[in-house]
């Protein structure tokens, strides 16, 4: 499952999930790494940072808001 940080609220990440679900996870179960609007790969109860898709996602928000701070 792929999952993205939306933002940190006291213990937990909230995430959202396919279909705009949003998900709690403890923060003590992400890499100490992650941070908000990073994607997460999910396999059980193993997660990572997916750093090509935080990457991609990043520079596609950036093309979409680009016209706007210009």
């Amino acid at each position: 499952m792929k999952l993205i940080i939306d933002r940190f609220e006291g213990d937990y990440a909230v995430c959202e999930a396919e279909e705009r679900k949003m998900i709690n996870i403890p923060r003590r179960k992400l890499p100490s790494e992650a941070k908000e609007g990073d994607v997460l790969n999910v396999v059980g109860d193993h997660i990572t940072v997916n750093i090509s898709k935080t990457l991609e996602r990043k520079k596609y928000i950036e093309e979409l808001t680009k016209d706007l701070w210009e």
